[in-house]
């Protein structure tokens, strides 16, 4: 193996998947599977559990057998291989074996990364599925499983869904899946609220449409709840921001522009557009830059600039709620 596989190569002789995210790292070993049956229906396949691979094992499971069928060999847990296993395992990828595909998992870190680095000098194909920490990562693989189902789901209706589902990624695979197979056309934020409001009794969504229309105590109330089941901080204050600048977008658009033409200028659905209008009631300009200011400050908080990112939170969302009052007032 002289030269670096390609990256699109899933029958490459070694493939080298690195990461903790444990359903990315499934679904590259079972490309390579899928892959291998694809060409040859009758493939073998051995997916070693971890520790699975013992001293002189690799020898046995690459020799050839008597019909010369395809064989993939998963490696699981790579990093925890002994030192005599991870010997073998360099000797081998020197001089793979035809027809052996052999998949070596690994969990990044130092811990075993001799043998990552040896399998990429070999020119071994790499599979990075690094832990998603970050939320925008993961509304980005949320957006990126709708676009592989060949659906398209608003930015909301994603917020949303990672909002009531939580961090885990099946969990969230599953539901995209779910929602394409039962809905119609764009998923929007009203299906997500319809099929999963049962597995997080408050949103960030709900509270910022209380917290827009200035009923600041039942926002609180549903703020505390939403913390108490686990909602995403940052979750919340993206709601907050999103409702907010729906408001100010729409209190500046042209006047006199047909509903259909207002709802394509402000890529809103039409029913969206009629909310806002009712929520904008009592907003001025200042009113939205002082809000706006608020919740700059609570996300920074919740992202780590406060000890207190709850009472952050509450402060934002009290914030809101006297803003959508200002136009209000005598």
């Amino acid at each position: 193996m002289a030269r670096k596989s390609a990256p699109d190569d899933l029958l490459a002789p070694l493939t080298v998947v690195v990461g903790q995210e444990e359903l990315l790292l499934d679904r590259a070993v079972a490309e390579v599977v899928a892959a291998a049956r694809a060409a040859d229906p009758e493939t073998d396949v051995r997916d070693l559990a971890p520790g699975g691979l013992q001293p002189g094992q690799l020898a046995e499971l690459t020799t050839p057998s008597l019909f010369a069928e395809r064989k993939v060999i998963v490696v699981r847990a790579a990093q925890d291989l002994g030192a005599d296993s991870v010997k073998e395992v360099k000797a081998y990828i020197g001089s793979p074996a035809e027809e052996v595909v052999l998949v070596l998992v690994h969990a990044g870190g130092v811990k075993g990364k001799g043998l990552v680095d040896a399998a990429k000098k070999a020119g071994a194909r790499e599979v990075l599925c690094a832990k998603l920490t970050k939320a925008g990562d993961k509304l980005a693989f949320i957006r990126n499983e709708f676009r592989t189902l060949g659906r398209s789901a608003s930015p909301e209706a994603c917020q949303a869904l990672l909002d009531a589902l939580g961090s885990d990624l099946r969990e969230l695979a599953a539901a995209c899946s779910q929602l394409t197979s039962d809905i119609e056309g764009t998923i929007d934020e009203t299906a997500v609220a319809r099929y999963y409001s049962g597995r997080a009794e408050a949103t960030g969504f709900e509270v910022a449409d209380l917290a827009v229309t200035g009923r600041a105590a039942e926002a609180l109330e549903r703020l505390r709840w939403a913390l108490a089941v686990g909602q995403p901080p940052t979750g919340i204050t993206y709601a907050l921001a999103s409702g907010v600048r729906s408001i100010g977008r729409l209190a500046t658009a042209g006047r006199n522009m047909r509903p259909g033409d207002l709802a394509r200028e402000l890529g809103m659905p039409p029913w969206k557009v009629d909310r806002v209008r009712q929520q904008m009631r009592g907003w001025t300009g200042d009113g939205v830059a002082a809000a706006l200011t608020a919740i700059a400050a609570a996300d920074a908080a919740v992202k780590g600039g406060s000890d207190d990112p709850a009472y952050a939170l509450e402060r934002a969302v009290v914030a809101v709620a006297r803003a959508s009052r200002a136009g209000a007032r005598p």
